[in-house]
């Protein structure tokens, strides 16, 4: 049984998976700067968290490999500010890797445009 990408359209407009990407570039930047309070990062993490999540369907079409990059880069931040807890200089290093990639992922999935 073979099925294609337009037998299975996205459950995920075009115009919601540019929105959640931008909201999770914003989170990895607030991550990434650092500058706010400790509760507002924990918010930006499960906000990462959460567009990786119900971004993953949108992933399955042509050029879903920015996903993957978004996924890794969200666990990352989380693994690192995590652990940031215990090794202050290892957890930044990878929150911050995770960050960038991240935005990164975020970057390279948004669409342009409906693709039909």
């Amino acid at each position: 049984m073979e099925t294609s990408a337009k037998s299975a359209p996205s459950t995920t407009s075009t115009r919601a998976i540019q929105i959640l990407l931008v909201i999770a570039m914003v989170a990895a930047l607030i991550v990434l700067i650092g500058l706010f309070p400790d509760f507002l990062a924990v918010i930006a993490l499960i906000a990462m968290v959460v567009v990786t999540v119900v971004t993953a369907p949108a992933a399955r079409g042509r050029g879903g490999g920015w996903w993957i990059i978004l996924a890794v880069g969200t666990g990352l931040s989380v693994g690192g500010a995590l652990l940031a807890q215990a090794l202050n200089t290892l957890g930044g290093l990878l929150a911050v890797i995770g960050g960038v990639l991240v935005v990164i992922g975020a970057a390279i999935g948004f669409p342009a445009s409906d693709e039909d």
